[in-house]
């Protein structure tokens, strides 16, 4: 049975321009009732659990939600600025029906969003998720909110982040510690910059932070996951044995080693399934990625004899294929990793501690530790395009067939849709970068080309 459409979710929620719609007061309170309501069901007093990163616009949509959700008639626990982890983690440990994280990831603070869990920490289907938007869209549907008698009530639980922080330690080997081990932190300004390096210091280390200022705007800006120069330097700079770097609601991680030099979450997948392959800890006979990660990923696990099933982008999907095939390990070349032995859902610190548990039992450095495979040189390219995709086209069709018969087993090509923008993402990957990057940019320029084509074609219709 094919998925409803959706208007609102992308692949990781809602998102979007804080104070425009949909990550508007109004549209806020609206998916408030409407999952409240999709969630009420039974003769049980109903929770829902609400966290949020560190932006400015969360003052805004926090209570928003919150009175949707009272107006569902289900009470609502609010536990301020904590990791998205950490609410899957809450919602499952307080019984709650549903856990809702309000965060834009890595994007910087002007952006928004909404993630939504279900009672067993996972995010939400797509069926579900079309499912609330058709509520929404309901006419009458504010008659079947709540009466009087029977609205929520909200608030604050103050011990979440020592549950969280108590969590994660948990995850790290009992009887290690990480005694005489010099950690550089970057928690992007964001919703980890408190939880975080307590944990680590917590465990032993001399913790180097930086990114642990918030002040609603500089939430990613210039550090984190997705800008880790200046934690590299910082690496340098204090000789620390490994750095963490953190995305703004800490779902995913990059790591540093010691020579400063950035360690990708394909590479943490390598570094942790080989580990755990050793000691027979990894189940399932293999790992899960995305269509994104590394060629190189891939053949260094078939030489340890082990697969990798890849999934379309996104830890969400990432998460379902986990439960399909029986793995407990998998993740994103952009550093989600999932591990479900811990968890639900992408945990940047739990997987830094898997790592950091390495280094500690091998006494070796990370440079050493964490470079587990040559990547395939790799590009990736977005081309902007308006009216129909020219994915469709005969043309492009063709072009994406020859250029991957070309490549052979030398390399592969993979052109999609971006899940949330116009735009057609054009990568490839071989054994000899100059073939790789000329396949991208043969096909950049067929897909750019048959993009215009299809453009005037469509204002010729209609003049």
């Amino acid at each position: 049975m094919s998925t409803p459409p959706r208007k609102l979710f992308g692949t990781d929620g809602i998102r979007g321009k804080a104070n425009q719609p949909p990550m508007d007061a109004g549209t806020a309170l609206r998916l408030g009732q409407a999952t409240g309501r999709f969630f009420n069901r039974g003769s049980h007093r109903h929770r829902v659990v609400i966290g949020k990163d560190t932006r400015l616009s969360g003052y805004m949509l926090e209570p928003a939600l919150t009175a949707g959700f009272v107006g569902a008639g289900m009470d609502v626990m609010l536990v301020g600025p904590i990791p998205t982890p950490a609410i899957a983690m809450l919602t499952r440990s307080l019984r709650c029906d549903l856990g809702v994280m309000i965060s834009a990831s890595h994007n910087l603070f002007e952006d928004n969003g909404i993630k939504l869990f279900g009672p067993d920490g996972l995010k939400l289907s797509d069926v579900q998720e079309a499912e609330i938007e058709a509520l929404m869209d309901a006419p009458n549907f504010l008659e079947s909110l709540a009466a009087p008698t029977k609205l929520g009530r909200a608030n604050r639980l103050e011990d979440a982040p020592g549950r969280y922080i108590e969590t994660a330690k948990a995850s790290f080997p009992k009887g290690r510690s990480l005694d005489g081990l010099r950690i550089a932190i970057d928690c992007a300004h964001g919703a980890a910059y408190k939880v975080a390096p307590t944990v680590l210091w917590e465990l032993g280390a001399e913790v180097v932070s930086t990114g642990v200022a918030p002040d609603g705007f500089n939430i990613n800006r210039d550090c984190g996951a997705t800008a880790p120069a200046k934690l590299a330097e910082l690496v340098r700079e204090r000789r620390a044995d490994l750095g963490i770097a953190l995305d703004g609601d800490a779902d995913r991680l990059v790591l540093v080693d010691e020579q400063g030099r950035v360690i990708d979450g394909d590479q943490i997948l390598a570094t942790i399934a080989g580990s755990w392959h050793r000691q027979g800890r990894l189940v399932g006979g293999g790992v899960v990625a995305t269509v994104m990660s590394n060629l190189g990923l891939e053949r260094h696990l078939e030489g340890l004899g082990l697969a990798l099933h890849r999934t379309q982008v996104g830890d969400r999907y990432v998460g379902e294929r986990m439960r399909e095939a029986g793995c407990n390990l998998g993740g994103e070349q952009s550093g989600h990793v999932i591990l479900s032995d811990f968890g639900t859902t992408g945990d940047g610190l739990v997987a830094a501690l898997q790592v950091l548990a390495l280094l500690v039992e091998e006494k070796r450095p990370a440079s050493e530790v964490c470079r587990r495979f040559e990547p395939l040189p790799q590009r990736l390219v977005n081309i902007r395009f308006t009216g129909a995709s020219p994915l469709g086209d005969a043309e492009v069709t063709a072009g994406i067939a020859a250029a991957g018969a070309r490549l052979g087993k030398r390399g592969r090509v993979l052109v999609r849709a971006s899940g949330t923008e116009p735009l057609i993402r054009v990568m490839a990957e071989a054994e000899d970068e100059g073939e790789m990057r000329g396949t991208v940019d043969e096909l950049a320029a067929l897909i750019r080309a048959r993009a215009a084509a299809g453009a005037i074609r469509k204002v010729g219709a209609a003049e």
